[in-house]
């Protein structure tokens, strides 16, 4: 018996960061998690958006056949004549030095349809109008944001123009680039998803904000603490059980201080940002400032 392909409306982008090569894919749907469905990227070697009635083998099979030295347009004439269901499908392709492909098959629902160039391919199907699509490329193009925030800005922009006709349900970022994953040990550096929700394009911006806090390493110079910010520190580390009031001068950085904050660090998911003291990440000074009540 033949199985129904799942249709996922979407509308996506696929890019490029032509500043430091890392590659991304930005989705949102009237579709349950299309962040499990959509996306496929890795660093070095390109990224693809598969959506409509989607062939979930398209992920894997354009990596494979990008790192065997195939174009975006190789890869797309190779799913022609092997998927008997190619007028139905849509996708876009970004390899790693930048070329492109879109395809929106005649089968795909309107309003369908993509537009492509160098470090770019965007795409939507059952969309209000062509100007979603429009808006996906001139948020990409055009935005001083940094890569990730500009890819979840040209979500929101598409958004703003209607979108899918049939409402919103999810969305998705995915980047990856050399060693920027989780301690520097894989590609992946953002992959984060929104399955289900009223609002789902803001809520992907939140949490993306969350993934800068918690997971990126430190961008800023360290901020010498002074012996009053010293002092603050230790008062948080005794109300909140860290650190011995015996154990430590008050406004004089010990080991006993710094193994206390690291303790904190560990309750409040700030390991990424130590560096050892009488110094602190300047966002995590904020973050802690934020949390316990200082000035």
């Amino acid at each position: 018996m033949k199985t129904v392909d799942p249709l996922i409306a979407t509308f996506s982008i696929v890019a490029r960061d032509p500043e430091t090569g890392d590659l991304a894919v930005a989705t949102a749907s009237k579709f349950l998690a299309v962040g499990a469905y959509v996306p496929t990227a890795r660093a070095g070697v390109g990224a693809i958006a598969s959506q409509s009635h989607v062939n979930t083998t398209y992920g894997e099979r354009t990596l494979k056949l990008l790192q065997e030295g195939k174009s975006p347009e190789d890869i797309a004439r190779e799913f022609e004549a092997t998927d008997d269901e190619y007028g139905l499908r849509q996708f876009g392709i970004v390899s790693a030095d930048g070329s492109s492909f879109t395809h929106t098959g005649p089968g795909c629902h309107a309003w369908a349809g993509g537009v492509n160039g160098p470090d770019f391919a965007a795409q939507g199907n059952i969309l209000t109008g062509p100007d979603v699509v429009d808006a996906l490329v001139d948020t990409m193009n055009n935005s001083d944001l940094p890569f990730p925030e500009r890819l979840v800005a040209a979500l929101q922009a598409a958004e703003d123009k209607g979108g899918d006709r049939r409402g919103r349900q999810s969305a998705a970022l995915l980047v990856v680039g050399e060693n920027k994953g989780y301690g520097g040990l894989t590609d992946r550096w953002i992959d984060l998803r929104v399955d289900d929700h009223p609002d789902p394009i803001p809520e992907l911006k939140r949490i993306l904000e969350l993934h800068r806090l918690f997971l990126d390493n430190p961008a800023d110079e360290p901020r010498d603490l002074s012996g009053a910010d010293i002092a603050w520190l230790q008062q948080v580390l005794e109300r909140e059980g860290y650190l011995e009031a015996e154990a430590a001068e008050a406004g004089t950085w010990n080991d006993a201080t710094e193994q206390a904050l690291k303790g904190l660090y560990g309750v409040e998911n700030l390991e990424q940002r130590w560096v050892d003291g009488p110094r602190i990440d300047p966002v995590a000074w904020t973050r802690l400032q934020n949390v316990f009540g200082g000035d």
